[in-house]
């Protein structure tokens, strides 16, 4: 594709990325056929391929409009289009860049600067979100529909293991996941502890960035990134030997924090460090395999569902590039995994994307739902709390992080 950038871009950071990015660009296609909202509304412009020409027009100069800012906003950033690109292009860059260039040139409704003004106050800020979560949980019985489904019935994390193994791991606690689901930290610190590592969170580590990032708001985002670093510093200095992401979705941010930082002279050489000891909670325990095998009980407990049906996130199988993994450890575990068509689409939920699209986002999760549950599964697993959050608001079966199912079987 050929690109004649305007002035006030073309020599900017952002610019030299875009451009290149552009360049990729053969005009093929492919992208429109796996893109979820093309699928739904079969407009050329809420696909990629108009996207990009959108974002290229805008970048060389033309007016920008609501209208770009529809198409950008309806954007899942799923990335399926990335993986079937055969170009590479990295679509998922370029719609931050253009997003970024419109929040700047286009007013939004009042309404709307309003909600996410309020997204990005709460969602991020880990204590005022739970205690909001926990007051929504105590009056669930009495909220309507569409925010009953947004709020988890209140659970405990079980115990989380004492610091006693030589070997040191560290977790992401994140924004919202303490809150809608301690579970899953804790029962990855029981299974890594079953193989000799010791799990610690930082209570310094807060948001990963993205819900700010994909908010448009990246100044702030990146002092996220940046003080998470300071977190986790000190114990990557003392040997840590991974950041184990427990949320795709935070995975695929803070694995990108050496791009992201990369311009930044006090802390691109300490996100570059931070971004290669990343690994998504399947990594390691596929590199765990062997002693997870030889820890699995011999009897199968009596409440643990066997027959198992999972999604497996945007941000796992296309912001990742980790397909499979997860679906080897269960079945190495003994679970039956249900065959899930569609399984490279979006559910939907994508960060606050449930909350600023829910019509385009509800029909996304009734389609994700009947290819999960087309194979009679008594339970549905993935790996992202977002997608685990949407997913059960929309059906009565129960929705689990995978690794809460390896706990289960683990510690029968």
């Amino acid at each position: 594709m050929q690109t004649h950038l305007a002035d006030w871009i073309r020599d900017t950071p952002q610019g030299i990325e875009a451009d290149a990015i552009l360049r990729t660009c053969v005009h093929c296609g492919f992208c429109t056929a796996t893109c979820p909202t093309y699928q739904l509304l079969g407009d050329e412009l809420d696909g990629p391929r108009g996207r990009i020409y959108l974002i290229k027009q805008m970048l060389e100069g033309a007016e920008v409009t609501a209208t770009t800012q529809l198409h950008l906003d309806r954007c899942l950033t799923c990335r399926n289009c990335e993986t079937t690109c055969p170009s590479g292009v990295k679509y998922g860059r370029l719609v931050d860049i253009g997003r970024e260039v419109v929040e700047a040139r286009v007013a939004r409704s009042p309404a709307d600067r309003v909600l996410r003004r309020m997204l990005l106050e709460i969602l991020p800020r880990r204590a005022l979100f739970s205690s909001a979560m926990k007051l929504a949980q105590m009056v669930r019985p009495f909220l309507p529909g569409v925010l009953k489904d947004k709020v988890p019935r209140a659970s405990k994390a079980g115990t989380w293991p004492a610091p006693r193994q030589s070997r040191k791991m560290l977790a992401l606690a994140g924004c919202v996941q303490p809150a809608m689901a301690p579970v899953i930290n804790a029962a990855t610190a029981r299974v890594l502890d079953r193989l000799g590592i010791t799990l610690t969170e930082s209570a310094h580590a807060g948001c990963c960035g993205a819900l700010r990032h994909h908010l448009n708001e990246h100044a702030d985002a990146l002092d996220d990134m940046r003080r998470n670093i300071d977190a986790w510093w000190p114990e990557i200095e003392a040997g840590a030997e991974a950041i184990v992401m427990t949320a795709s979705g935070c995975g695929v941010t803070v694995k990108e924090y050496g791009h992201l930082l990369r311009n930044d002279p006090r802390y691109a050489e300490k996100a570059r460090r931070v971004s290669a000891l990343t690994k998504d909670l399947c990594e390691v325990l596929y590199m765990e395999r062997e002693g997870l095998e030889r820890k699995l009980a011999s009897v199968w407990p009596a409440d643990l569902p066997k027959r198992i049906a999972f999604h497996p996130p945007c941000t796992l199988q296309h912001g990742q590039q980790i397909v499979g993994v997860v679906e080897s450890l269960l079945e190495d575990a003994g679970f039956d995994l249900c065959p899930v068509a569609g399984a490279h689409l979006c559910c939907g939920s994508a960060g606050t994307y449930s909350v600023l699209q829910p019509v385009l986002s509800k029909e996304l999760r009734e389609r994700k739902l009947e290819n999960l549950e087309a194979g009679q599964p008594q339970a549905i697993a993935t790996a992202n709390i977002g997608c685990l959050t949407h997913l059960q608001g929309g059906t009565a079966r129960p929705v689990q992080h995978w690794i809460e199912l390896l706990d289960s079987r683990l510690a029968a």
